[in-house]
């Protein structure tokens, strides 16, 4: 009998090309499912970001922003937010600096006046022109003059005129930062989020839920915010090209979604397919699939 497997596949620049959805990731996902396999969406985005398209793919569940929100059968297992004084805090730091950003909610994104169309300059030499990226990102967003009211769970930088590791800094404890897991924006741009929060924690929520083995675990991704899951999981995938750290870590290495690297992937891990080939886990090591 096939062991069930969780799969955790990160949204952009894994399962999406700058918002475009390969149709043969899709195809991939339903295959697996209809073997006995669970797969679940593991991105960095809230769920207000989340387009109909992707919804409609057919995951088994949801963990959203890095961590921070979690939802299996339409039952929310968690949703972290910043507390009054963190979120007052961070506010006061990004005004004092005219960062473009988003406070991020899993019912809506929430930004200042201005910050659209701002966000719509930065974006529009991003994504391509048949991707959804740009429009599902700015779907959701609700722009409000005072935001102090807003509860958010992370927050997500565009541009600043400091890196995004100092405004950090300045904001104090209980913040921590990443750099933006969307391809193509410069190094102002980033993540704020709270620490202790992240990809493999909402995993770990997840299996405890349906009783699945930590060994059982796949994780797939590219960014900097998917360290984590791959390093819990018991077999990390890695996108060619992604940041060395996730490289060492990888047991599997397949193509980004341009050429749907998933296809490839889940073929090779046994998803798809009744035998499993793996790799040993190494630089040296690693299994590259095409």
């Amino acid at each position: 009998m096939t062991t069930t497997k969780a799969v955790f596949i990160d949204f952009d620049g894994t399962f999406a090309d700058r918002g475009a959805i390969p149709p043969g990731h899709v195809d991939a996902v339903r295959r697996a499912r209809s073997n006995g396999h669970k797969v679940f969406l593991c991105t960095g985005r809230p769920k207000s970001m989340l387009a109909l398209d992707v919804q409609a793919v057919g995951f088994d569940g949801l963990i959203a922003a890095a961590g921070g929100y979690v939802e299996v059968d339409e039952e929310v297992l968690s949703d972290r937010r910043f507390s009054p004084g963190l979120a007052a805090r961070t506010l006061s730091v990004l005004q004092k600096y005219d960062v473009t950003y988003i406070l991020e909610a899993p019912t809506a994104i929430y930004g200042s006046p201005g910050s659209r169309e701002r966000i719509h300059g930065i974006l529009f030499g991003v994504f391509p022109g048949d991707g959804q990226g740009p429009s599902d990102i700015l779907a959701p967003l609700q722009i409000h003059s005072d935001l102090s009211n807003c509860s958010f769970g992370k927050v997500t930088i565009f541009d600043s005129r400091v890196p995004v590791s100092v405004l950090a800094e300045e904001i104090g404890t209980h913040i921590a930062a990443l750099p933006s897991s969307i391809t193509g924006l410069k190094d102002r741009a980033g993540e704020l989020y709270i620490p202790g929060v992240d990809k493999s924690v909402g995993i770990a929520a997840v299996i405890a839920r349906f009783g699945i083995d930590q060994r059982d675990v796949i994780a797939i991704g590219d960014g900097p915010n998917d360290l984590e899951m791959l390093a819990f999981a018991g077999t990390a995938v890695a996108v060619e090209g992604s940041p060395k750290a996730l490289l060492l870590l990888a047991d599997l290495v397949v193509p980004g979604p341009a050429e749907e690297g998933l296809v490839f992937g889940f073929d090779a891990l046994g998803l798809t397919r009744p035998e499993i080939r793996r790799a040993g886990r190494g630089a040296d090591e690693t299994e590259r699939v095409r």
